[in-house]
């Protein structure tokens, strides 16, 4: 690839696009919904780090069946996240295995 026909080759990468915005887990009647409130990523009912223990447990309904579709959803919100609370607070962020255990490590694919 060129950049502006000069032949030389460019190396710069575009930066990724917003993911989509979570809708999961599903609000139930008129409750404030357990999802994230970004870019701070706490629950917008209860203020907790998301996923909260609510959230949590929704999710795991909602998706029951398909743990590992579970994780991989919340893999693409931990990258969000990630890149979040990076952006607002590079020297104070969670580390990058605080956000696994937070998003990902509390959901086990067990072996039926």
């Amino acid at each position: 690839m060129t950049a502006g026909g000069s032949g030389a080759l460019t190396t710069r990468l575009f930066a990724p696009e917003r993911g989509p915005r979570p809708q999961r887990p599903y609000p139930r009647d008129a409750e404030v919904p357990h999802t994230p409130l970004r870019p701070i990523w706490c629950c917008r009912a209860d203020g907790q780090p998301w996923p909260c223990g609510q959230a949590r447990l929704l999710l795991r309904v909602e998706y029951d069946g398909n743990l590992p579709g579970l994780s991989i959803y919340l893999a693409g919100l931990m990258y969000d996240a990630m890149r979040d609370l990076y952006h607002l607070n590079p020297h104070d962020a969670p580390t990058p295995a605080t956000l696994f255990t937070r998003f990902i490590a509390w959901v086990r694919c067990r072996p039926a």
